[in-house]
């Protein structure tokens, strides 16, 4: 058993972790990252599929996600544009493809009536939203008891205009059922990125990616900290009190002043604190919960769907792939499409073969893109669900009522136990900006704690 001794050790080795690291190190402060995989970035991953480089996990850049941009042009990465050039795709509920240019879709005139309607609404309650501090709203209490669905469907009777408003916080976001989470929880996904405009707009939710993959940002952020990255290090036991902590792996034993769980609070079970950490933390982790979204890639000789005019992008609540988006990589000549399948629908799919689910899941794409959308020369599912580290995707929400009642303790340290992830953002919640806000929180928190 190796022993070292540092001012802070972190526990997880995404952009939340690394971040925190480097803040740390500039102040002064020795670290160590403990990273229970064998590769940094977490929920971030760029990888080589049958020669495709396919980005397994997170990957967009929206103009408001400043921390990300920042550290993006930091770190000297170059951003290209989604293409979007031509026409979209949505399919209604009569299943027939209607192309379509702008932000709605081509619904009847009183479905678009309802949904605009319904939007402005829903703008107006989220510009009264601190996404910092959701449960400090008058209403929190009232808008955290209700579902999310139930709320929609008390707004209107238009059932094609209720799925439609539905699924941006539900299948898209939060990947899960709308009857399983409450209003509150949908209206800080869409403060989290500035409104609830914003969110439904695929041009600025969806806006650039990185050239290379988003996995570049921790490992430039890993490189600069060197052998104080440990991989293959899942952390057993973590001892605390007012004289620091003792982090443990199998191999190796970290004492530091202060301890940084950088990770999906769905594994803070996976490590035994000594002692205990208090009743309260006990009860919010447990009303925390991942969704579940199968991230679908299907690469092309070439992008089939731009010689018929279409720019890739594609919705309907009513398809097994909610959603779908040209996500050819740059300078790539292959084309190469991402559709997502997510909460029930996902349960479903999985309940099938392999082979079983591909075809499913290809010839719900075929309904946007045409029957060759059926004939991917790669094919590949990112499947987080399995994904030991993180059990789900994108990101951790609350159950009914555990925004509102818990939320005020979400990121409050215990002792000298921080604790840093997207999970808990406001600004950037999900988002890898927000796990860059978390990290840069959680190192100023110890900054000056040290100093005093």
């Amino acid at each position: 058993m190796v022993e070292i001794t540092r001012d802070v050790v972190i526990v997880g080795a995404g952009a939340a972790g690394l971040t925190a690291a480097n803040e740390l190190r500039k102040a002064g402060l020795s670290v160590a990252v403990l990273e229970a995989r064998d590769r940094v970035g977490g929920r971030l991953w760029t990888d080589v599929i049958d020669e495709a480089m396919l980005e397994i996990g997170g990957q967009w850049v929206s103009p408001d996600q400043d921390a990300l941009i920042d550290t993006v042009a930091e770190l000297g990465l170059e951003t290209f544009s989604r293409y979007r050039e031509g026409d979209n795709v949505y399919v209604g509920p009569d299943g027939v493809a209607h192309r379509f240019t702008g932000e709605m879709f081509p619904v009847s005139p009183e479905t678009e009536r309802v949904i605009a309607e319904v939007t402005e609404r829903l703008d107006r309650m989220v510009s009264e939203i601190d996404p910092d501090r959701p449960w400090e709203h008058p209403d929190a209490a009232e808008w955290d008891a209700i579902t999310w669905d139930a709320w929609l469907r008390e707004q209107t009777d238009d059932d094609e205009a209720v799925r439609n408003l539905a699924f941006a916080t539900g299948s898209a976001m939060l990947t899960k059922p709308t009857h399983t989470f409450s209003l509150l929880q949908s209206l800080l996904m869409a403060a989290s990125a500035g409104s609830y405009s914003n969110l439904v707009d695929a041009d600025f939710i969806l806006d650039k990616r990185v050239v290379g993959g988003l996995q570049q940002v921790p490992l430039l952020l890993a490189e600069r900290l060197g052998d104080d990255v440990h991989l293959n290090q899942p952390v057993r036991t973590i001892e605390w009190g007012d004289g620091g902590v003792t982090a443990t792996t199998d191999d190796l034993t970290v004492r530091a002043r202060f301890v940084i769980l950088a990770h999906a609070p769905v594994l803070y079970n996976r490590i035994s604190f000594v002692p205990a950490l208090p009743r309260r933390q006990h009860q919010l982790h447990q009303h925390l919960s991942m969704g579940f979204v199968i991230k679908v890639h299907a690469v092309y000789e070439t992008p089939f769907w731009r010689d018929k005019g279409l720019s890739g992008t594609a919705f309907s609540p009513y398809e097994l792939s909610h959603e779908a988006y040209d996500n050819s990589n740059h300078g790539d000549e292959r084309g190469t499409l991402v559709g997502f399948v997510s909460d029930a629908n996902a349960d479903g799919v999985f309940e099938l073969s392999a082979d079983e689910r591909k075809e499913r899941i290809l010839e719900s794409l075929s309904h946007y893109y045409g029957e060759e959308a059926k004939n991917p020369i790669v094919y590949y599912e990112s499947d987080w669900g399995s994904e030991e580290w993180t059990r789900g995707a994108y990101a951790a929400s609350f159950d009914m009522g555990g925004l509102h009642r818990y939320g005020p303790d979400l990121r409050a340290a215990v002792g000298p136990i921080h604790f840093a992830c997207s999970d808990m953002a406001g600004a950037g919640y999900q988002h890898v900006d927000g796990a860059i806000r978390m990290g840069r929180l959680a190192a100023a928190s110890i900054v000056e704690a040290s100093r005093s």
